[in-house]
């Protein structure tokens, strides 16, 4: 399970939230990015350093992305129902996507985010699991 992986990134290495989710990804999914690449994400962290939308979200999208993606996302006929998907049940759960709503519900700091990292790996896994299922569906 991905939520098995990110500690070691978010507590033993301290990235943020943005940086844990796509670092466990990376490693659960085998998305062969460098870690150069993931740089790339680090502003994302704490609602983009402003409180706006949560890190982990915007890092899910990043895995959707390169799961999804071939060349162009406006090629993809996989990338908007799946981040759909994403985005529908982040705000099922957080009533938002913003970092200033979410944080509040669920931020401690002993743990900082970590309620919001596992609930990010969580809903991840089961959006690409519910994802890929209705395509094997759909196509039988």
């Amino acid at each position: 399970m991905l939520k098995d992986i990110y500690q070691k990134y978010y507590y033993d290495q301290n990235y943020n939230c943005a940086e844990t989710i796509l670092r466990a990804a990376n490693e659960y999914y085998g998305l062969d990015l460098h870690d150069r690449d993931m740089i790339m994400i680090g502003a994302c962290g704490a609602g983009i350093q402003c409180g706006n939308t949560c890190g982990t979200i915007i890092a899910c999208a990043a895995v959707l992305s390169m799961k999804y993606i071939e060349k162009k996302a406006h090629e993809s006929d996989d990338i908007r129902p799946v981040t759909t998907m994403l985005i529908r049940e982040f705000n099922k759960k957080y009533q938002s996507t913003l970092c200033k709503d979410i944080k509040p519900q669920s931020f401690k700091p002993e743990i900082r985010c970590k309620h919001t990292i596992e609930t990010a790996c969580d809903i991840l896994e089961s959006v690409i699991y519910e994802y890929e299922a209705s395509k094997g569906s759909s196509g039988s």
